[in-house]
């Protein structure tokens, strides 16, 4: 008998999420790298393609100021949802999300009256072979979401509104995104890698 997909939700309080919160690795993480954050330094961040919101999660868990940008109606709502459910957990959950703000719409429109010093960038990406459990998730999530034909599009507006730095996060080994300026430098990790592309 087919296993019944379980229902994608947004959970910031147990799982995967708080796993990382715990035992992550703080400001040394690749992530927090690109994005500027080292001692001293704790840029305010958009999150321009949100999607499950756990690297706005950890950002935030680093007391990083985040805004969130999801166009997808079905998507802001799971997110506002786990949102919520973290902020009624209370303690160390509720500081963080209230570091959050999530907004609705398309960041191509939305960015250029963000102000934001860093901005990070995570389109859906090419489908790569990985765990049943990431590739089902990652399924779910573009179901949703569909494809970003338009992050090149996306890119160039950050590119033009970022006071800092824009970060584009995005398979190892997969090709550039065609159609933008080549990056100031990469982090590389494992299966992913962080293009960081510094304004001057």
């Amino acid at each position: 008998m087919a296993q019944k997909t379980a229902e994608l939700r947004v959970d910031f309080v147990s799982g995967a999420v708080a796993h990382r919160l715990r035992f992550g690795g703080g400001r040394g993480q690749d992530l927090p790298k690109a994005m500027g954050l080292r001692a001293g330094k704790t840029p305010t961040i958009v999150d321009a393609t949100a999607g499950l919101g756990r690297d706005s999660f950890l950002l935030a868990s680093l007391g990083a100021q985040v805004t969130l940008i999801e166009r997808s109606p079905k998507m802001h709502a799971l997110l506002a949802d786990g949102l919520q459910r973290a902020h009624d957990e209370g303690g160390q959950f509720r500081e963080i999300v209230d570091r959050m703000t999530l907004l609705h719409g398309d960041a191509k429109d939305l960015l250029p009256d963000l102000g934001a010093e860093a901005i990070l960038i995570d389109p859906m990406h090419p489908p790569r072979k990985n765990s049943a459990l990431v590739k089902q998730e990652l399924r779910q999530v573009r179901d949703i979401v569909g494809t970003d034909d338009d992050a090149a599009e996306l890119m160039r507006v950050a590119l033009a509104c970022a006071r800092k730095r824009v970060v584009l996060k995005w398979p190892a080994k997969a090709d550039p995104i065609q159609g933008i300026q080549g990056c100031s430098h990469q982090i590389l990790g494992k299966s992913t890698r962080y293009d960081v592309f510094m304004i001057s």
